[in-house]
């Protein structure tokens, strides 16, 4: 007899996720990881969760705006679970402003937040004045504070998913092992590969990101962005900075000068940072699907085949939304994915 209905491969924060869904609704769940959990690009350190701009709105912003309104609850309930903390926590997020036009946009932007947000967040103007610890230097000496912006922790993540599927009666397999149910292939970079052979035509790419964590407590603060510059505090005593994007790269694993040259920007923009000890460097590289956006559904051709991949930079973001979709799909034949969001849209 199948000990499982079904079977999730790859260990990362998709295939955890769709495994932790399905084993909350009572499905027997086998999740097969051959090298480690986080082995590729969800064991990162940055973790910042954070909503698209509210205008000229699209599925995929909405799709990524449900799934960090759902956050606090999934990952509340993953952490009961397992009895693993997450490092989840709705800080917000400050992005400096250039000038009076970029103010001006900004201020543009209210009304859109509020169409769209749902009351579930602002989006509003602020001096920099207004906040302390890693406030952002600003040109303009204003700020936009989104209190919809999230972060987490991405290892405590994998960890807390892990002993959640475990506390649910799911198995979690390091190796190899049979597929047994319906089969997820959430394999990340393997998995674009995997797809490329099947269909002679390549689905995405990988893309290199460079990120650091520096041993600075700043509190419950919000998150900073500016000039594709990440710094994000984390519950633990530190401050994770990133990141880059590197299509062309030699070496997928290890930094170099361009991590450096983020760490001295992020620096430049809070200088609350200047002096603060690196703790870790990090290097992964990240699936991106042509589309931009999660590649999810049934993989043509191939019964009872499955793909949840493509997280690329909004991964942790978009996990809880993506559990929940694959899920509805996986267990009840409710087919919620939207246009954009489909393997065959890559194709």
């Amino acid at each position: 007899m199948a000990t499982a209905d079904v079977t999730v491969r790859g260990g990362g924060v998709f295939g955890l996720s769709v495994a932790w869904e399905c084993a909350r609704r009572g499905a027997k769940v086998r999740l097969i990881e051959r090298a480690r959990i986080g082995a590729g690009s969800s064991g990162g350190v940055v973790g910042a969760l954070a909503p698209h701009v509210p205008e000229q709105w699209n599925p995929k912003k909405q799709f990524q705006f449900e799934s960090l309104v759902m956050a606090a609850d999934f990952w509340a309930a993953v952490a009961e679970a397992g009895g693993c903390e997450t490092g989840f926590a709705r800080i917000g997020r400050l992005q400096p402003l250039t000038d009076a036009a970029a103010v001006a946009l900004a201020e543009a932007r209210v009304a859109g937040a509020v169409a769209h947000w749902q009351g579930q967040g602002v989006w509003r103007v602020l001096p920099v004045t207004d906040f302390g610890v890693l406030a952002p230097r600003s040109r303009s000496g204003f700020v936009v504070h989104d209190s919809l912006s999230a972060r987490a922790n991405p290892r405590l993540l994998g960890t807390a998913l892990v002993a959640a599927i475990r506390a649910q009666g799911g198995e979690i397999v390091l190796g190899d092992a049979p597929d047994e149910g319906t089969v997820v292939w959430a394999t990340g970079l393997a998995g674009l590969a995997d797809l490329l052979a099947a269909f002679g035509k390549p689905v995405g790419n990988g893309v290199k990101g460079q990120a650091a964590i520096l041993g600075f407590d700043a509190g419950a603060v919000p998150q900073v962005f500016a000039d594709g510059i990440l710094i994000v505090p984390h519950g633990n005593g530190t401050v994770a900075v990133g990141s880059t994007s590197e299509k062309r790269y030699d070496a997928p694993d290890t930094t170099d000068d361009q991590l450096e040259d983020v760490l001295a920007r992020a620096c430049a923009l809070c200088p609350d940072l200047a002096g603060a000890p690196v703790l870790e460097r990090w290097a992964g590289v990240r699936p991106r699907a042509v589309t931009m956006a999660p590649m999810l559904g049934a993989w043509p051709g191939r019964e009872g085949h499955y793909v949840a991949n493509g997280g690329f930079k909004i991964g942790f973001g978009m996990a809880p939304k993506v559990a929940e979709v694959m899920a509805d799909l996986l267990l009840a034949g409710r087919d919620a994915i939207p246009a954009g969001f489909r393997v065959e849209d890559c194709l």
